[in-house]
């Protein structure tokens, strides 16, 4: 069913070192992540490529945390001290830009709906449509953002809406 490459495997101890910090996405709500709780997606089933998956919990105004010049806010207090406890863990990779996008050399916003975990990391992609492309080859995209992301990184985060997705901030 999953089917990642040793080369998937070891780019993600490569992404683990810290490489990947840059400016945060952070859209009309204030919270990066649209305001979406990063710990929860970890605790989630996760769907088989091709199928939707669940929806990650909203984070609230009162559990929040900052990281990577950004705040980040959790659906409850031992969410946020997890995340506290090793925020590289949890964050979205490409500072919650859209996974695809990098692959493609460019920096769009991720939509926290439209997600998967790799090798324990968090990836976004922006639409349904650009979901399709990025799992036609997981290990090839990741191994080609990463590429890419070395050149794109200290680019200005995306100032672009997400289509089709409608941010609230935490209440």
């Amino acid at each position: 069913m999953f089917r990642f490459s040793f080369a998937a495997t070891a780019l993600s101890v490569a992404l683990s070192t810290g490489a990947f910090a840059g400016e945060q996405y952070v859209d009309s709500t204030g919270y990066a992540v649209s305001g979406y709780d990063v710990v929860s997606y970890f605790d989630l089933p996760q769907s088989p490529v091709g199928a939707a998956q669940p929806a990650p919990e909203k984070g609230l105004k009162e559990f929040t945390a900052q990281y990577n010049g950004a705040s980040f806010a959790f659906s409850s207090a031992q969410n946020r001290d997890r995340f506290l406890a090793d925020p590289a863990a949890f964050v979205p990779q490409y500072d919650g830009h859209c996974a695809y996008g990098v692959a493609k050399g460019g920096k769009v916003p991720g939509n926290p709906t439209l997600w998967r975990i790799v090798d324990d990391k968090l990836y976004l992609n922006i639409t349904k449509n650009v979901v399709g492309f990025w799992e036609e080859d997981i290990p090839g995209n990741i191994t080609v953002a990463y590429g890419n992301w070395k050149d794109i990184e200290a680019d200005d985060a995306s100032d672009k809406d997400i289509p089709d997705f409608r941010a609230e901030a935490p209440m």
